[in-house]
């Protein structure tokens, strides 16, 4: 899960989760890591707890945000907040997580399908069954052939941006091109139009928690837009798009064919929410603060400014508004590998020593707001403790770096730093360590709607970039492959490997740990994969981020979601009085 500015799980997971998946126990000698567990305290409503209460029937909620949606296909949309503003409000996958506060969010449910799937064939087949009276908002049925479909889309060349574990998981998927040519998947099988059946490459224990990616969703055949598809998904969840003005608006009102009695996860407490996007800066952040009128209903998206939180701290009754659960993320400042200078593996370990990992927290809001990151698996997938297997300053050591450039023959460098726009403070930072050792680093910005297809053109992708990663569920199967290995990368539409890194030792031990059958001895090896690649530097690690959400006075039940990053859980989101806030 990208973190697009991008993509963020919230607090340490626990040891066992669904299939015996989860975190490692807190044992150094297991692990390497420092036995230091990352628990500094956040500002805001304590974690686990419900801002406002439990919200009324009606009304509506308000979304206030800088940006319009990367995107709303369920094929292509694998960003933090789209891609939970997808699957808690549009549409339904065949498992999802829970909505609850704390740890519990990162536990998963069924949702589309009856129960968690049942596997054979050593786990390498799954078969899942559809609850019954599964509808669509026109009351067409829901039929496990369209979630067939929608899988097979993630496959098409022109349909970008969406996770990948489909093309990584399914047998035969190596050639296949998507449903638009009329041709489709073998190892996919629909039996019935309440079974369907998946053929994996390999032996998969967590896919349970894979198929609560919206990949795994339903689209009608009959529904296919190509492209178009985006600014109108079909919906199967409790809201159905009403209008949708890109970059201006869009609102969403009831799907009055989505029935409660087949969903225990979403309440959809709200008659209507409407999305207000282009707000710039801390609008949003001081309208929400003030909430006078509709902005009482509101909540912003993806997450306040970080400047903002310095008005919001003082004030107790509006701290008590801001939620600041930890995203189980790792930020990151990626080195483009596929050129020079940072082709060199001599250049890239100087800038481990050379960035300032302080001033990004300083950036980002203060150790309230962040820990320093000291490796690129986040504490939530190290069993709660912090790894540093470089022990580099948190503050580098910019004559290190200066000497270790030196050493490299690359002096006087010269290099392009793209961020989203939402970054420039942070990149700014950047551009001042690395002068301290002797790099000269262009800053450009990009509009935070276009950032990921400016990243995913590999041809023209800058030599840095910051963004970051999160695990889509508790696994580092789902964080080091996506982000280092070779074979994910794509000319148009890179997603997680914005390093462009393709080492063979690197893939080999991939592949070597996707195959073990004991879960505990891959998490292990996961670990000392994350140290050795520290040592290569295809990136450097920078924080790992507190989420900044604030609510209007008028908003209920409002929890950051470790299942989606530390974002509000739309799932559950209303409003206390429906009557107020309409103006």
């Amino acid at each position: 899960m990208t973190r697009r500015s991008h993509a963020l799980l919230a607090a340490a997971l626990a040891a066992t989760l669904t299939l015996g998946l989860g975190a490692c126990k807190n044992d150094k000698s297991d692990s390497g890591a420092d036995a230091a567990p990352s628990n500094t305290k956040g500002p805001g409503a304590e974690s686990g707890s419900i801002i406002g209460g439990t919200p009324a029937k009606g009304g509506t909620l308000t979304v206030l945000t800088n940006q319009d949606f990367a995107h709303l296909d369920p094929a292509r949309n694998w960003t933090v907040p789209h891609m939970d503003f997808g699957t808690r409000l549009l549409y339904r996958t065949l498992t999802t997580f829970k909505s609850e506060p704390g740890a519990a969010g990162s536990e998963i449910v069924p949702d589309l399908a009856t129960d968690l799937g049942k596997s054979s064939d050593g786990g390498k087949t799954w078969t899942f069954t559809l609850k019954d009276g599964l509808k669509y908002e026109d009351g067409s049925p829901i039929l496990a052939a369209d979630i067939k479909y929608n899988v097979e889309r993630s496959f098409s060349p022109d349909l970008t941006g969406g996770p990948d574990y489909a093309i990584q998981y399914l047998a035969g998927g190596e050639k296949y091109k998507g449903p638009l040519t009329g041709e489709h998947l073998a190892s996919i099988e629909t039996p019935d139009a309440k079974t369907i059946v998946f053929h994996l490459k390999r032996p998969v224990a967590e896919f349970s928690d894979t198929v609560t990616l919206p990949t795994f969703s339903p689209v009608p055949q009959s529904q296919e837009k190509g492209t178009q598809y985006d600014s109108r998904p079909f919906s199967s969840g409790p809201y159905k798009i009403e209008t949708y003005d890109r970059g201006k608006q869009l609102v969403l009102v009831r799907n009055t064919s989505w029935d409660q009695s087949t969903d225990t996860v979403r309440k959809a407490y709200p008659d209507r929410i409407v999305v207000t996007e282009g707000i710039k800066g801390g609008q949003a952040d001081d309208r929400i603060i003030a909430s006078e009128g509709a902005d009482a209903n509101a909540i912003n998206m993806p997450w306040m400014q970080h400047e903002s939180v310095a008005k919001v701290l003082p004030k107790a009754d509006v701290k008590a508004r801001m939620a600041a659960e930890r995203t189980g993320c790792t930020d990151m400042l990626y080195l483009n590998t596929a050129k020079a200078p940072f082709d060199d593996p001599k250049a890239r370990e100087a800038m481990m020593w050379a960035v300032d990992r302080e001033a990004q927290v300083t950036a980002f809001g203060g150790p309230a707001m962040a820990d320093v990151a000291t490796s690129f698996l986040p504490p939530s997938l190290t069993g709660g403790v912090t790894s540093d297997p470089l022990k580099i300053p948190p503050a580098g050591d910019p004559e290190k770096a200066k000497a270790m450039l030196k050493d490299a023959g690359k002096t006087d460098l010269k290099v392009g730093l793209t961020v989203s726009l939402n970054d420039k403070t942070r990149a700014e930072a950047i551009q001042q360590s690395l002068a301290r050792a002797g790099v000269q680093v262009t800053v450009n910005t990009v509009d935070p709607s276009a950032f990921t297809d400016t990243l995913g053109d590999t041809a023209n992708a800058p030599e840095l970039t910051i963004n970051g990663w999160c695990p889509d569920y508790p696994s580092a199967a789902t964080f080091l492959p996506f982000q280092f290995d070779g074979r994910t990368i794509k000319e148009k539409g890179n997603q997680g490997n914005f390093s462009q890194f393709r080492d063979q030792a690197t893939m080999d031990e991939m592949d070597r740990i996707a195959a073990m059958p004991d879960v505990n001895e891959a998490n292990k090896a996961w670990q000392q994969l994350d140290g050795d690649l520290m040592k290569k530097a295809p990136a450097v690690p920078l924080m790992w981020q507190r989420r900044p959400l604030m609510v209007g006075t008028n908003v209920a039940g409002a929890f950051g979601s470790s299942g989606y990053a530390g974002m509000i859980d739309l799932a559950v989101v209303g409003v206390k009085d429906p009557a107020k806030g309409k103006g």
